[in-house]
């Protein structure tokens, strides 16, 4: 089995201090997809340094903000950084690797693909949001390139996006709310339906509502599971046909969360 998790950190520092070591030597994922790390390739290196991970980082050029990783106890052949846009906000958003599966008990070597991504928030009304349509019309075409190529890959991360009524816990009162809004949710819709990427989330989780992935730290949202699922591992159709089990590693309680995400995890019988 390939184990890949990927989880919005809210910051490496602060997760750590939260317990999030405490969850990565319970769960030993092979690979370890990261968004929002917030810090520089030494800091990400000290705390991943004792677990020998490969590591590829994209940190953001606006100090404290964004920040995409992979750590992988898989060898990686090549690494792609960041969408080159040449946008200082789009920085720290995206970091491809492909990784090297050791042919084992009569399956071939193969090579994997994975990505981590973290999509902007936006703000309706805002010049970030426009923004994000610019960065989602990058990624979009960048999942096309993938797509054609074929393989297994994944392209997992926290999207900003709620695809579904079945993936907010509040949808009539968020219709208007960045996130949720039409034009936000056909980006997912053209690459499931026209680029032939699959939602392991929502194939694997069942028909909903959630399993949600990210709750505010305000209010009483995480005890009321009023959450919103928006962190996604999305699949080409040959590694997703690989994919056995989906799990939210939703924290027992409020006070043992150590983001306002949960970590995805997806098994892959490769």
């Amino acid at each position: 089995m390939l184990t890949i998790a990927s989880v919005n950190v809210n910051g490496i520092r602060a997760a750590f201090r939260r317990g999030m070591d405490t969850w990565l030597e319970q769960r030993t994922p092979d690979v370890l997809l990261l968004q929002e790390v917030r810090a520089s390739d030494e800091i990400l290196a000290d705390h991943l340094a004792a677990d020998g991970w490969h590591l590829a980082h994209e940190a953001s050029e606006t100090k404290g903000r964004a920040g995409v990783a992979i750590a992988s106890r898989l060898p990686m052949s090549a690494v792609r950084i960041g969408m080159k846009t040449g946008v200082t906000g789009d920085t720290g958003r995206w970091v491809e690797a492909d990784l090297e599966l050791a042919a084992h008990e009569g399956a071939p070597a193969r090579t994997v693909t994975v990505v981590s991504t973290y999509i902007h928030s936006g703000t309706v009304g805002q010049p970030s949001m426009d923004e994000k349509y610019a960065f989602l019309d990058h990624v979009t075409a960048r999942l096309a390139d993938i797509a054609e190529d074929g393989g297994y890959a994944v392209v997992a991360g926290d999207l900003n996006i709620a695809h579904r009524e079945a993936d907010i816990k509040n949808w009539k009162g968020n219709l208007k709310s960045a996130g949720f809004l039409p034009r936000e949710r056909a980006y997912l819709d053209r690459w499931f339906d026209d680029l032939g990427w699959r939602d392991l989330g929502r194939e694997l989780g069942g028909e909903g509502p959630g399993p949600f992935t990210w709750w505010s730290w305000r209010g009483a949202a995480f005890d009321n599971d009023a959450g919103w699922r928006i962190d996604y591992q999305l699949a080409t159709p040959e590694l997703a046909d690989a994919a056995v089990s989906v799990s939210v590693d939703r924290a027992a309680t409020y006070a043992e969360r150590f983001s306002d995400h949960a970590p995805l995890v997806v098994e892959y019988d490769l």
